[in-house]
């Protein structure tokens, strides 16, 4: 990270609290759809859980890196800055669907994924900054949380289809495997 701070240190602080701002976003997010997913009833629903509580504890890992990251360049992890005060704003209209009750189960998971689609392009971004910089282990770690954000993507991909083909159809959801 030393390598790619030499560039710009105070863009990338700022490039790195926006990233923390959208993984702590997500992690109220997955905190809130587990609650209420947990109460639902529906089996296709519950067997959401499991993947789910998965990526709530992967968005918390990369919030402690994000934290670490911003302190060991000086600084502050708290301090908002010009792109993680514009992530909260975008952020907003997805936490209002998610945490401000709305209990469709649909609804949760095209918020979310919408909140996925970004955070992909988030960290994608940084992997291809720290690839032009030659910061090969700044490039590393992105690349292993890009590859997890991923994986979040597409279970929220896969399950939105689901439930929307379900609503449409008629029918029960029925959530196709992992790849």
């Amino acid at each position: 990270m030393h390598k790619l701070a030499e560039f710009n240190k105070d863009k990338v602080i700022d490039a790195l609290a926006e990233r923390l701002a959208c993984e702590r976003a997500g992690v109220k997010l997955y905190d809130s759809i587990i609650g209420k997913m947990r109460n639902h009833g529906d089996p296709a629903v519950a067997s959401l859980l499991p993947e789910l509580e998965s990526h709530r504890e992967h968005e918390r890992e990369h919030q402690r890196w994000l934290e670490r990251q911003i302190r060991e360049l000086g600084g502050d992890p708290n301090m908002e800055t010009e792109y993680s005060r514009l992530a909260k704003v975008e952020a907003q209209g997805i936490e209002q669907v998610i945490l401000e009750g709305d209990e469709s189960v649909p609804h949760m998971l095209h918020a979310l994924l919408t909140a996925e689609l970004s955070d992909n392009a988030g960290w994608e971004m940084l992997v291809d900054i720290a690839d032009a910089a030659g910061d090969h282990e700044a490039r590393s770690v992105f690349r292993r949380y890009l590859h997890e954000e991923e994986d979040h993507l597409k279970l929220a991909m896969r399950a939105f289809e689901a439930f929307r083909r379900a609503e449409i159809l008629g029918e029960r959801p029925r959530l196709p495997k992992a790849d």
